[in-house]
């Protein structure tokens, strides 16, 4: 009978095989799973995009307040952290970082208008751009 080569094998040198394969692949594993946590993005530029909001919630909610007619009643959904963006055009830069959010907020008759896509670039403590409140 022909064999592959390893077949031939006894079964203590196919088990010391496949225990050796199971390793270097659980090494690979690792290798590769540092290799991606050494690639975190860089901070950004604070001259570019200002210093990090970490209260982003108060400056929005507090430009909401001017924004809408009742900011009281207005319930948020919040879609993630700040990320840092530049929302200019033709050349012209606009840097801050993005804050995603959706709106039910009531309208003029006291109704609510339903979950709304908006947005915010805040910029050194305030908004300097809003997203999707008519702008």
């Amino acid at each position: 009978m022909i064999g592959l080569g390893w077949t031939n094998n006894s079964a203590d040198e196919k088990w010391r095989s496949m225990k050796g394969l199971a390793f270097c692949a659980a090494i690979l594993f690792l290798i590769g799973d540092l290799h991606g946590q050494g690639q975190q993005p860089s901070p950004a530029d604070a001259a570019l995009y200002g210093p990090y909001p970490t209260n982003y919630k108060e400056i929005v909610m507090k430009w909401l307040n001017d924004q809408l007619l009742d900011a009281e009643t207005a319930r948020i959904e919040w879609g993630g952290d700040p990320k840092p963006v530049d929302l200019g055009k033709n050349g012209q830069h606009l840097y801050g970082y993005l804050v995603q959010f959706k709106v039910n907020a009531r309208n003029r008759f006291g109704a609510y208008t339903g979950m709304q896509q908006h947005g915010a670039l805040i910029r050194n403590g305030e908004v300097v751009k809003g997203l999707g409140l008519g702008y």
